[in-house]
Formats: structure tokens, C-alpha cells, sequence
């Protein structure tokens, strides 16, 4: 993966703020992982379609993440019973542009994913009194949550020339509590972020050309599974070994 900023300075740039028509803090999303392997044949093969986008001359940036969720973990347990109208809480630094949100996601019963956030100057492992009335006032209801891992990763975001289309893709997934560490980094994860799910993307036909098929694919449920190895996760058994099955690859 070394060689990775040579194979995405053939991209054409796009600056933060040219992005900012293609936010999608309401969107369709559609996730997909493979071996780390297939990375440069498949970024080469999206260089006629997408921009990369270009901060202080990087192409890659740096994500951390902290998670926070109750203490009988209702947003896994929400996402492993496939419950609709679920949520999840984060602090994410951006680290590239200096930005720092507190993000509130709500997956909703037209699977669809609506993004709030509101800026904040660094990641707290304390909820202020600030941030716990935001929270209330997008969920609707007060919640004791406290941190509980982070996830931290590399991105490279490519955006449609022609369409209204984000593409992320993450790579060198770590993640950690208080106690354990582990990480992903074999696999890739990417997610094509539209306003209504279609099927002709570029990056979903050249995916499908290569045997990158899509997969429903939680970050914070992988890592609650592997920092928690005793929680339930029965619904959750079958991606598990599709996973490792990738790393293997």
C-alpha cells in the first residue's frame, strides 16, 4: 500500500470547498469490502470517472473516531436486530481540514442515512451539558451514553465528474478500547453515497467486474464484536466469516 499516493495523483483534484455540493448529509448508502489487494487495479479503473479530493496537497486523510453508546450497548444491540430508526453517536476529527464534529447518524425505515452534526473544537471523552442537548435534540429523548472505542482510519474520497456521488474508501482500520486493541487493515472498505441508490455507478459496475460485491457493513458493530468478543452476535456471524475470509484472500 506504500505506493498508493503515486497510483491517486493520476486522479484529477477537488478541493473541500467544491465538495460542497455533494455533502449528502442525507443519502442512500452502499458499502462494499475486499482484500487490499485488489486496491490499485480498481483505483486505476476509476481514474476516467472520479475526482480525488485534494487537502494542502494530500489525497489521503487521517480519521479519528470516538463511539459512544449506553452502557447495555442499545446501538449495537438496535443494528444487530436489525432494528429500524436506529442511531449512532461519534465524535470525528477530521484531521486533514482541523474540523472536529459531534455526528449523530440516524438509519431510518427508508434505509436511508441522515447525518447531523455540530462543530466542536476537540474530541472529549465527556459529554458537556452543550453536547448532551444536541443529542437530545436530534434523538428526541435523553440517553446516558459514554465512550466506548475508537476507530481510526485512512481516506481517500473520490467524487463523480458527472454525478451527484461521493465514493469513500477506507483503509488501515484500527480501533480500540481501554482494554484491547485490534485492527482491519488487510480489507478495504468503500461506500458509494448517493441521494437515491442507483445501479449505475462506475464504482458499482467496475466492483461487480472484479468480484467486489456489496455488503451491509457496520465499522462500530465490526469493532464492538472484535474489543467485545462475549456480546451478542448472531446476526452477525455470517459477515464475520465473510471478513475473515478476506483477510485470508
Amino acid at each position: 500500500m506504500s505506493n498508493l499516493p503515486a497510483l491517486i495523483s493520476d486522479f484529477s483534484s477537488i478541493t473541500l470547498d467544491e465538495m460542497d455540493g455533494v455533502k449528502l448529509m442525507s443519502r442512500t448508502d452502499t458499502k462494499f469490502a475486499f482484500n487490499a489487494n485488489k486496491l490499485p487495479l480498481l483505483l486505476k479503473k476509476l481514474i476516467p470517472f472520479y475526482r480525488v479530493l485534494t487537502i494542502d496537497g494530500k489525497l489521503i486523510h487521517e480519521y479519528k473516531s470516538l463511539y459512544y453508546d449506553t452502557d447495555d450497548r442499545k446501538f449495537y444491540i438496535d443494528h444487530h436486530n436489525q432494528r429500524v430508526n436506529r442511531n449512532k453517536i461519534r465524535f470525528r476529527e477530521y484531521v486533514g481540514s482541523g474540523l472536529t464534529f459531534l455526528e449523530i447518524k440516524l438509519k431510518n425505515n427508508k434505509k436511508r442515512t441522515i447525518k447531523k452534526r455540530m462543530k466542536v473544537d476537540a474530541i472529549t471523552r465527556e459529554l458537556s451539558e452543550e453536547h448532551k442537548k444536541y443529542i437530545k435534540k436530534i434523538i428526541g429523548k435523553n440517553l446516558e451514553v459514554n465512550a466506548k472505542q475508537w476507530i481510526n482510519f485512512s481516506r481517500i474520497t473520490l467524487v463523480h465528474k458527472t454525478q451527484k456521488e461521493r465514493l469513500t474508501i477506507d483503509i488501515n482500520l484500527t480501533f480500540e478500547n481501554d482494554k484491547i486493541s485490534g485492527d482491519l487493515k488487510q480489507i478495504v472498505i468503500a461506500e458509494v453515497k448517493q441521494e437515491k441508490m442507483s445501479r449505475s455507478s462506475d464504482f458499482m459496475k467496475i466492483a461487480k467486474e472484479m468480484y467486489i460485491l456489496p455488503i451491509r457493513l457496520s465499522k462500530y458493530c465490526m469493532s464492538t464484536l472484535h474489543l467485545n468478543p462475549d456480546i451478542k452476535q448472531n446476526r452477525f456471524k455470517e459477515k464475520l466469516l465473510f471478513i475473515n475470509k478476506l483477510k485470508q484472500a
